[in-house]
């Protein structure tokens, strides 16, 4: 049996992830201003940010160590949310305008896939939430998580 492809490959690659965190941060920019605001007084965010983000959940969905070779790895990640106080309200509004920019795109709507990168936003907006708060206990050395299938692998008709 050949092995599973990696959340990434399954995805399409880094451009099916820039696809999508693009739309996100569309959505983010107009129907968020409240999310928008932890950008900057613009309430845009830079193409640079959006890139780098891209980056990450690459990294994390099992692509190229781009962010941590060449971003800071987790320590980066951590210092940009440092003191953001992010609320719940927008947490979760976070993780709905991703939910929402996968169908946009046209990421694989398979369960699987979704439960995956669903799952690994609603861990990730929970650590940055956590994170966020004034005086928070962050952990300050930790490596990229590298997320995986969990309990269900991708379907494929035999």
């Amino acid at each position: 049996m050949a092995e599973d492809p990696s959340i990434y490959e399954w995805a399409g690659g880094r451009d099916a992830f820039a696809r999508w965190l693009n739309r996100f941060y569309d959505l983010v920019e107009s129907d968020a201003a409240e999310i928008a605001a932890l950008f900057g007084p613009t309430g845009t965010v830079s193409v640079r940010h959006r890139e780098h983000v891209t980056d990450w959940w690459a990294e994390v969905m099992g692509g190229p160590a781009t962010y941590t070779d060449r971003r800071g790895g987790y320590e980066s990640m951590l210092a940009h949310h440092v003191d953001l106080a992010i609320t719940p309200e927008m947490r979760l509004r976070f993780v709905t305008l991703l939910s929402r920019a996968a169908d946009d795109v046209g990421l694989p709507a398979d369960p699987e896939f979704r439960a995956a990168i669903m799952g690994y936003a609603e861990w990730g907006t929970r650590l940055a939430l956590h994170n966020s708060q004034p005086g928070a206990d962050t952990a300050a050395h930790a490596p990229v998580p590298r997320w995986g299938w969990g309990v269900a692998p991708p379907y494929t008709p035999s």
